[in-house]
């Protein structure tokens, strides 16, 4: 056995043991969960904890690589009920169905943010997803202060720009297209410049934190064993490079404020600090936006257009919507917040989308005291997780749940029950972002279908995998032709469009 073999085989079995020993507590509480001194006013919820130590967690994730959740979770719904318990993540969980299981889920002042240990050591423990009360307000407000309607106002055209600027780079001349990575990279560019103020004098900042980015957010999911050569390691690493160069811009910003060179409104990190939040916090908060804003809205826009090639109809009115307020535009111009007000359909298509494909699959929380619903008893310190698709797909409440339909969510057909469609969360821990999301992808999508044509390419089946977010197979790979005539990035030959046949 070579030297590399010995290392590798080392390296294993130290992964195993420090497995073994961080389980042991866990699976002490799982053996014994609900068995202490004082008496339970209430049964906890049926089910079982499966394996020692692993519990359910491997076969969910096999569920949810193969696009299979949605069955796994609906045949232990239906052994058990819209309350029952399993162990996820070495934590004992109450899985929770239905829409009242979504409102104690997002309203529960029982329940906090149950973030895992490999994702707090990415991003950090002071994201205003971890702070509550007076901490957790003040963090939002400040978000909010770029991310609420009329904020976003100001922003259009820079997002149009961006939009613009990546289509020509990445579409224009190519044949073909991977889309998913290519709205990763524009979702990226738009947060850089709309949220964090990175223009192009900023542009070695930029790349820096892009390349450190991705792979800080790769290793959210990864087991967190930090031992030589693990991929947790490696993105450990990619997170503190990372929140260097955050720190890089807010020494910038810093002096840039105190000089009068920078005002508050120019920017979130600029905000921050002259609202007083201490750099350690403003770095966790930078990189969790990062987080949120970033694959969500890539994955959306995303699927939408896998959609939107599945379904002529809904592309053709799409089309038609989008053609008709660029044919009121002069060539360059930018799209107006009046513009988005018209895409009702296209937002109505992508409401549908994240119907069928919520970009999270479950919410998780923690309980921080012992709590009851649904006639069961939810100890302090389980963990608590839904399914959007639970609700998303009930037929009772969207009839033909698997058909894309945006005509669900156009405005005569808004009678949706409360806490049954949530992919933006609910309460007042509601995405804080689902604005800046409407605005990105309406911008995206009109460049898109007024500029290119698609279709799926030859060996890109449409399948998806589920964890850890939504990510068509081949990136969704689609064969493109641009719309002849184009100045500036608009037809000159709109009116001569097939809208019905394209």
């Amino acid at each position: 056995m070579d030297a590399n073999s010995t290392a590798t085989t080392m390296a294993a079995a130290l992964a195993i043991l420090a497995a073994f020993v961080a389980s042991i507590p866990v699976l002490y509480r799982l053996l014994f969960a609900g068995a202490g001194d004082k008496p339970r006013s209430k049964p906890l919820p049926p089910g079982s904890f499966g394996l020692p130590v692993v519990g359910q967690t491997l076969s969910l994730l096999r569920a949810l690589r193969a696009n299979t959740a949605e069955d796994w979770l609906r045949r232990r719904a239906a052994a058990y009920s819209p309350v029952s318990r399993l162990s996820f993540f070495r934590r004992p969980t109450a899985f929770l169905v239905g829409p009242a299981g979504n409102k104690f889920l997002f309203t529960s002042a029982a329940l906090t943010t149950a973030n895992s240990e490999a994702f707090s050591r990415m991003v950090g423990r002071r994201t205003v997803r971890d702070v509550a009360g007076e901490d957790h307000a003040r963090v939002r407000a400040m978000m909010l202060q770029f991310l609420r309607p009329d904020a976003l106002r100001r922003h259009v055209g820079a997002m149009d720009a961006e939009v613009r600027r990546h289509l020509d780079a990445r579409w224009r001349g190519r044949s073909a297209v991977a889309v998913m990575p290519s709205m990763k990279a524009l979702t990226f560019d738009v947060m850089s410049t709309v949220l964090f103020g990175l223009g192009d004098s900023d542009a070695a900042a930029r790349r820096e934190l892009s390349a450190e980015f991705q792979q800080l957010a790769r290793g959210i999911w990864t087991v967190p064993l930090d031992l030589p050569f693990s991929t947790f390691r490696r993105c450990l690493a990619a997170s503190r490079r990372g929140r260097r160069a955050v720190a890089a811009v807010i020494e910038e910003r810093r002096a840039k404020l105190e000089r009068g060179e920078r005002s508050p409104a120019d920017d979130v990190i600029t905000h921050m600090l002259a609202g007083g939040l201490p750099d350690e916090e403003i770095t966790d908060n930078v990189i969790f936006l990062m987080i949120a804003a970033h694959d969500t809205t890539a994955a959306l826009i995303t699927f939408l257009l896998r959609h939107l090639d599945a379904n002529r109809d809904a592309y053709a009115k799409v089309l038609q919507e989008q053609v008709e307020i660029a044919r009121g535009k002069a060539p360059g111009d930018a799209l107006t917040w009046e513009d988005l007000s018209r895409m009702r359909y296209t937002w109505a298509a992508a409401l549908e989308t994240l119907r069928l494909v919520p970009t999270s699959f479950s919410i998780l929380r923690k309980a921080v005291e012992d709590v009851e619903h649904g006639g069961y008893l939810i100890p302090k310190g389980w963990g608590v997780m839904n399914a959007m698709t639970m609700t998303h797909w009930d037929p009772d409440v969207f009839p033909d749940p698997g058909r894309f339909d945006p005509a669900r969510f156009e405005a005569a057909a808004l009678a949706i029950p409360p806490f049954t469609f949530v992919p933006f969360g609910g309460g007042a821990r509601a995405c804080p972002g689902n604005e800046f999301a409407r605005v990105e992808t309406l911008v995206a999508v009109h460049h898109i279908v007024t500029r290119f044509r698609w279709k799926l390419a030859a060996g890109c089946d449409g399948s998806f995998s589920r964890f850890p977010m939504p990510y068509p197979s081949q990136g969704l790979l689609i064969d493109i032709e641009p719309i002849s005539g184009e100045i500036n990035g608009i037809p000159r030959r709109l009116e001569k469009l097939n809208l019905v046949q394209v």
